[in-house]
């Protein structure tokens, strides 16, 4: 059941993030009005090709769908994409260039009240998201 209820939440984050309605996404997967309706109410799950499709159309690949760390797998698709065409020394630039936004993004985090309001934590810099190291090996 939890990972039905991960389809279902995944399809319906994929939805939104393109702006599309459910009956949009059943009309470009070829099926019923309420085909994605009734995949995100809980009524129905795609079978396997038809979860392809899906995914498919989202234009990214199951590993991205089902890795749930990723907020963004369109994006991340995208980037993983670009790299792949860089040289080694242009890649090993832009993990310096991610290492030093995610130690902004942290610095920010900390000296900003409001983070601490919307944000709480536990106080032992425990917090994954924004603590998680980057490896940068240049």
């Amino acid at each position: 059941m939890m990972y039905e209820d991960f389809i279902r939440r995944r399809i319906a984050e994929l939805r939104e993030r393109k702006g599309i309605s459910e009956y949009q996404l059943s009309y470009a997967l070829g099926r019923s009005r309420g085909y994605i309706y009734n995949i995100s109410s809980g009524k129905a799950l795609p079978p396997l090709k038809e979860l392809l499709a899906i995914i498919e159309y989202f234009g990214i690949t199951p590993l991205e769908f089902f890795r749930e760390e990723s907020r963004f797998p369109d994006l991340v698709s995208k980037v993983t994409e670009g790299v792949c065409e860089l040289e080694e020394q242009e890649i090993k630039c832009l993990l310096e260039v991610i290492g030093q936004m995610c130690l902004a993004r942290r610095i920010i985090r900390d000296l900003s009240p409001k983070a601490e309001v919307d944000n709480p934590g536990n106080g032992d810099g425990t917090d994954e998201e924004l603590d998680a190291e980057i490896p940068v090996e240049v």
